[in-house]
């Protein structure tokens, strides 16, 4: 039986960490794995998630199950986090995931259940899962343009071209925010359009939302999502706290989905726990926990909050002087996109070929199209990979 599977592709990005964990040199700079890393190149534990650990160590006294949706806690602290008061909680169902990833293929298994024939829709380009998972559940799929590789922004007449082809039922992938890999984000107003295209269409919008707090702010990064929610009569959201909370072996996540009425809902809500169920019974429960405990109490996640910040202008610190570094050396401001991306990642122009050469000759790792981690620009790194960056022509 065995010898009938078919090898399946490697991931490649996963290959990537493996290539540079393997190099020997001390001169290495990781810009590849989306994962958040502080100045040291750690990913460290937040000061509220490890308060949340002792007092759960302290208190916990089982480990039996959950609901098979997972806590409702975790769901309520999670609505108020990503909705606050723009939708009626009564059309709205929960369930916990193991992680984004799972929160996303778990949405569309269940738009295949659905038996409509939806179309999934996709930004071209998007995270790589994504389309991967798709795949992996038969759904069909599409890809809607949205960035302009040239000018490293939304092309966005590109993107409402597309989207008008859209037909009544499909669902359409919307990043919350912190677009990954192009950093590139729809503006208030392009929301705005979006939305009323959709649903003058009949479209599902499908949010993905990983990265809140990580691009304007905790409320700021939340406006699209808040819209829409307010907007439509269906609607999907897988959200992660890997990032946000640095939960990310953990595997948090959760779908939160908005039916039309309260009736609706109670189905869509026996639906998502059958899809739990076929897939792996109960969720996980211990981030969830933690979650629910930071965003519960106000001193904890008064802290949390103001640590999240510290790594958002971080990260925005980190932007801005690469983009100044990059200009100093090329004598242009053909990056001063990176100041104006948000969150973790940034398409910065390479081809496949450049991004072989800074690895090859300045140990430089970068996603093979050219997305880098901003997260791993160090102040002590900004000039070498400014150099390295316009060395090999970028």
């Amino acid at each position: 039986m065995l010898s009938s599977l078919k090898k399946q592709p490697a991931d490649r990005i996963i290959g990537l960490s493996a290539l540079y964990n393997a190099d020997p040199r001390d001169t290495k700079i990781d810009l590849g794995v989306g994962v958040y890393k502080d100045a040291g190149g750690n990913t460290p534990i937040m000061r509220a998630i490890k308060t949340a650990e002792q007092r759960l160590w302290n208190e916990e006294t089982t480990k039996t199950y959950t609901a098979m949706i997972g806590d409702g806690g975790f769901h309520n602290a999670m609505a108020d986090l990503i909705f606050a008061d723009s939708v009626d909680r009564s059309r709205v169902s929960f369930c916990a995931t193991p992680g984004g990833t799972g929160a996303v293929h778990h949405v569309i298994e269940l738009v295949k259940m659905t038996g409509t024939g939806a179309k999934v829709w996709f930004s071209d380009p998007t995270w790589g899962n994504h389309l991967s998972i798709a795949k992996h559940v038969n759904v069909p799929v599409e890809k809607y343009t949205y960035f302009d590789a040239k000018n490293r922004s939304v092309n966005f007449d590109g993107m409402i071209s597309d989207l008008e082809k859209v037909a009544s039922g499909d669902v359409v992938v919307l990043h919350g925010c912190c677009h990954n890999p192009t950093g590139a984000n729809l503006n208030k107003a392009q929301w705005g359009q979006v939305a009323e295209l959709l649903l003058a269409k009949g479209a599902i919008p499908f949010i993905d939302i990983a990265y809140q707090g990580f691009g304007d702010g905790l409320e700021e990064d939340a406006y699209g999502t808040r819209l829409l929610a307010g907007m439509f009569p269906e609607m999907f959201i897988a959200a992660s706290c890997s990032k946000n909370f640095g939960i990310y072996r953990e595997r948090c996540g959760l779908i939160i989905a908005l039916s039309a009425d309260a009736g609706t809902s109670a189905i869509t809500q026996g639906n998502l726990a059958y899809v739990n169920r076929q897939n792996f019974s109960f969720p996980p429960d211990h981030g969830a926990r933690l979650v629910t405990m930071v965003l519960t109490d106000p001193e904890l996640r008064a802290d949390w909050a103001a640590e999240l910040e510290e790594v958002r202008l971080g990260m925005l610190n980190a932007r801005q002087k690469l983009a100044q570094a990059l200009q100093a050396e090329c004598g242009s401001d053909r990056f001063g996109f990176l100041a104006e991306h948000r969150g973790m990642f940034s398409r910065i122009g390479a081809t496949e070929a450049q991004v072989d050469q800074l690895r090859d000759e300045h140990a430089i790792y970068m996603v093979f199209d050219g997305r880098l981690n901003i997260a791993g620009v160090t102040v002590d790194k900004i000039d070498t990979i400014a150099k390295a960056v316009i060395a090999v022509g970028i």
